[in-house]
This record gives structure tokens, C-alpha cells and sequence, in this order.
């Protein structure tokens, strides 16, 4: 499920405009998201909520500061789609999987997906884990379900950052992802009434998101039409791809962790045991001689621990 930089057309710029009054991003997320679509076999419905979601999360990804940060975009609604989740880092890298990707809706009301309907009411939490001891955590109510309105509401909420977030994903009748993408445009502290007016008609131009990714737009021209009137300075360029680390040690170390007992109870069982990544969907078997080698280990970490302890 890896793709290599030099294999995608995906990627992200970052920008500021009115003397760095302004600050903004935007991808184009096709391939990655079509990566997710494949990896979790979702719907066109599940494919929007994923894609946008994705496509916001890698964007924020650039706002972190140190390579090892991470930042974690989860919604629990009462929806079918029951919930979604992202997570990226700061190389342009991000994963994530929904709840249901089995989920038809009728289109809304604008004959559009109904990613709103397929959420419902709930709550979006953002998670930045920067190393410290306990990481930030911002929760605000969902204000539409449709994402994009919702991480705008929770930069206005949460980090008193106004902002201004689109996004978009178009499935075609065989639900392959046809594009992917969007922008997030926020005022920094002590932006000029001026620049805030200035901004606010420029962003009243802008169509869907979805018809300036029909179009074939790129991140630059999407920054230009949403910043237009202002000279836009293109300050760095990043790849963007779904990237999972998962890998079988990691799926081990958590077997380890789920006690002695329950791994006996495996082995009693006296089957092979698959496990699934839920991020990338990529499956790790484990006969019973492997499960017998993980106790082994299990217990040997338990009794390192002890030794600390005591």
C-alpha cells in the first residue's frame, strides 16, 4: 500500500499572501486517495469522507514543526459511516480508514454525497502528539458532518485561528477517485481589517471545491482563485501519499500486549490467527508457533519490567 514519491502525481504547496497576513495550503490528493479507496474497499460515499478527511489531515501534517509530531483527525458521529480517522506527519505522509465503507445514501438536497448524512452528529477531535508527555487535544462538536465546515469551525473554536477549509472528492460511476483535494486559508494574528475584508469577497468567488477539481485546477491555481486580488508567494512544495508503517514487529510487539492468558487461549484454539491493519488493510498470519514464540517474548518483556520495578 506504500507508494513512492516518484509514483504520484499528489502534492502539496504552502503559501502566504497580504505580508504573511496569510497562510495557506493546498493539495491535489487523487492518488492517495484512491490508494485508501482500494486499501479499505469503500463506497463512493465512505471514499468522499475518507478523501476529504485525508486530504485535510496531510495539509495540517505541514503545520507541524518536528519531524517525529504527529497530528490525528478522528469524528465519532452517529452516522452509518461510523466515524473516521486520519493521522499524518510533517514529510506529507498520512493513513486512515472510516468506520463503514459499505454505506449508501441517497444524494443530498445539491444531488451531491450526503457525507453529512453519512456522519451524522457527533464530534471532531484533533490530536497533535509532539513528544511531550500527554498530547494537545481539541474536541468541538460537529457543526455540518461535511468536514470541511467542521475543521473550519474548530480552527475558529479551538485555536482562535480564523480560517477558511475546502474540500472535495469526485467518484466516477465505477466509484475510482477522479480527483481529490483542497485548500485551507487561515489569517494569522493582527491581520488588517483591510486584508480580513479583502479575503472574505475574494473567498465568496470560489465555487465547490469539487468544480475547481472537475476543471483539472492545480494546488497553485486553487491558491490563486482563493486568494485572488493578493500577491501570493508560494513558499514550499511537498509530495503527499497514503503511507502506513505497519509492519509484522509492530503487530507482534502488539500481540505481546495483550497478556499470557489470551495468547494461550489462541494457541489452545489450535488455529492460524490473521490479523488485519486497520489503517491499511494489510493482513499478518501467525501459526502456532509463531503465537508460542510471541508468549515467550511476552513474557520475558513482562519479567524485565518486573525486574525494574522491584
Amino acid at each position: 500500500m506504500v507508494m513512492n514519491n516518484t509514483e504520484t502525481k499528489d502534492y502539496m504547496v504552502r503559501a502566504t499572501a497580504a505580508d504573511a497576513q496569510i497562510r495557506a495550503f493546498a493539495v491535489t490528493s487523487k492518488e492517495l486517495v484512491e490508494t485508501a479507496r482500494q486499501a479499505h474497499n469503500t463506497r463512493a460515499l465512505a471514499t468522499a469522507a475518507l478523501g476529504r478527511l485525508l486530504s485535510a489531515t496531510v495539509m495540517m501534517g505541514d503545520m507541524l514543526k518536528n519531524d517525529k509530531d504527529l497530528i490525528t483527525l478522528r469524528i465519532d458521529g452517529d452516522g452509518p459511516l461510523k466515524g473516521v480517522l486520519a493521522t499524518a506527519d510533517n514529510k506529507g505522509n498520512v493513513k486512515g480508514y472510516v468506520g463503514n465503507p459499505d454505506v449508501v445514501l441517497p444524494h443530498n438536497a445539491n444531488d451531491h454525497l450526503d457525507v453529512g448524512g453519512g456522519i451524522g452528529a457527533g464530534t471532531l477531535t484533533v490530536i497533535r502528539d509532539t513528544g511531550l508527555k500527554d498530547p494537545y487535544v481539541g474536541t468541538v462538536s460537529l457543526y455540518t458532518g461535511e468536514i470541511a465546515e467542521d475543521i473550519t469551525y474548530y480552527f475558529a473554536e479551538s485555536e482562535q485561528t480564523p480560517s477558511s477549509v475546502g474540500l472535495g472528492v469526485l467518484v466516477d460511476a465505477d466509484e475510482h477517485v477522479m480527483a481529490a483535494g483542497g485548500f485551507i486559508i487561515q489569517l494569522m494574528p493582527g491581520a488588517s481589517e483591510e486584508t480580513i475584508s479583502k479575503l472574505e469577497e475574494s473567498l465568496r468567488k470560489i465555487t465547490s471545491v469539487t468544480d475547481i477539481l472537475r476543471a483539472g485546477h492545480t494546488p497553485e491555481e486553487m491558491l490563486q482563485m482563493a486568494l485572488d486580488g493578493f500577491d501570493v508567494e508560494f513558499t514550499g512544495t511537498m509530495p503527499v501519499r497514503f503511507y502506513c508503517n505497519c509492519d509484522r514487529d509492530r503487530v507482534e510487539r502488539a500481540l505481546m500486549l495483550i497478556g499470557t492468558k489470551e495468547l494461550d487461549d489462541m494457541i489452545a484454539d489450535g488455529k492460524e490467527v490473521e490479523l488485519c491493519c486497520q489503517f491499511c488493510g494489510k493482513k499478518y498470519k501467525f501459526s502456532i508457533d509463531d503465537l508460542e514464540a510471541v508468549k515467550i517474548k511476552a513474557k520475558a518483556s513482562k519479567a524485565n519490567r518486573d525486574d525494574l520495578i522491584n
